[in-house]
């Protein structure tokens, strides 16, 4: 097994877009021929658009593009700005009388960041659309979906950390596959291989890190909202050849990735999802598929904590002044 580059996976193309002043952006995938795609949404709060068309049971076997972008459910409108560029293009579903690019997106909730006001438009899907097919320029760290993406909010965002996207991508004989994350959790994140803590909640002094999970158990009176910039979103890209169905099992498996680096993950202020995309023909067992699936996000969860930077007041991993432990 050789790491390798996400952009060395298949004909799928990465484009982002941000507004840093503003701390938002999108991050778009396309494949101008079309890709297989599953979804797996385990949080409670997700805020997507199109994403029956991934159901096993839709008429549709084909998707053009996947957005990942903040702003919540405000950001939505950004798929429509794909969608127009690609139709520029002559990208899309048949009908007939035109082509529909079909394009599906989920948000992450990054409104506490800097301008609530602010978020991604269809203006910002369209740039990165553009740059997706023109000049691919995907980068770890604070771009694209990932530019306002923080952790560890439990008690608020004067005590949280600034994360990012991530990704990381593996080749085992001919399977090539990867992962790009948008780190954005209401939990703190561990490194999956030895357990350590490498981002979330600070001390009230920002001297040490806190424990969310145990914070949380100190009192079980009811809170009504924790709508706090949460949600963190994730792309698996492969080769390997894979109907609909199989794809959302793989999203499921993925979601391992994200448990066994976020705690808590997958509460019902989160949006926690996974598309698992398709855009090849190689012969690849299922199941092995879904455990390189999980163990891929759950590196490129770590990638997105250590390319961050420090930003809005929010300390990167890179700046802390303590040693994690």
């Amino acid at each position: 097994m050789k790491e390798i580059s996400i952009s060395e996976i298949g004909p799928i193309r990465i484009g982002q877009a941000e507004n840093r002043e503003a701390g938002t952006g999108c991050t778009v995938f396309i494949a101008s021929e079309g890709m297989c795609g599953g979804l797996d949404v385990r949080g409670g709060g997700p805020a997507s658009r199109e994403t029956m068309l991934l159901d096993p049971l839709t008429a549709a076997q084909t998707i053009h593009g996947v957005v990942l972008a903040g702003g919540s459910a405000y950001g939505l409108s950004a798929a429509s700005g794909v969608m127009k560029y690609l139709c520029e293009h002559d990208i899309g579903f048949d009908v007939g009388v035109t082509k529909v690019p079909l394009v599906v997106q989920s948000d992450l909730f990054d409104l506490t960041v800097a301008k609530p006001d602010v978020y991604p438009d269809e203006a910002m899907g369209y740039e990165a659309a553009k740059n997706a097919l023109k000049a691919p320029n995907y980068r770890d760290g604070n771009y694209g979906a990932g530019c306002g993406a923080t952790v560890g909010k439990l008690c608020g965002m004067d005590r949280c950390m600034k994360t990012g996207m991530g990704s990381f991508a593996v080749q085992v004989g001919e399977l090539k596959i990867g992962a790009v994350v948008a780190l954005n959790a209401l939990g703190d994140v561990y490194d999956w291989k030895n357990g350590r803590q490498i981002a979330g909640m600070l001390t009230g002094d920002r001297t040490a890190f806190a424990d969310t999970s145990e914070e949380m158990k100190k009192s079980i009176e009811v809170v009504q909202n924790r709508f706090v910039e949460n949600t963190t979103l994730g792309v698996i890209l492969t080769n390997a050849r894979f109907p609909k169905g199989a794809l959302c099992k793989i999203a499921g498996m993925a979601h391992d990735g994200f448990a066994r680096s976020i705690r808590p993950v997958h509460t019902s202020y989160d949006g926690d999802s996974i598309y698992a995309l398709s855009v090849g023909n190689v012969a690849a067992d299922q199941e092995v598929v879904g455990l390189m699936a999980a163990e891929v996000i759950s590196e490129a969860i770590i990638r997105a904590v250590y390319n961050a930077e420090s930003a809005y007041g929010f300390p990167a991993a890179k700046d802390l002044k303590f040693d994690a432990v």
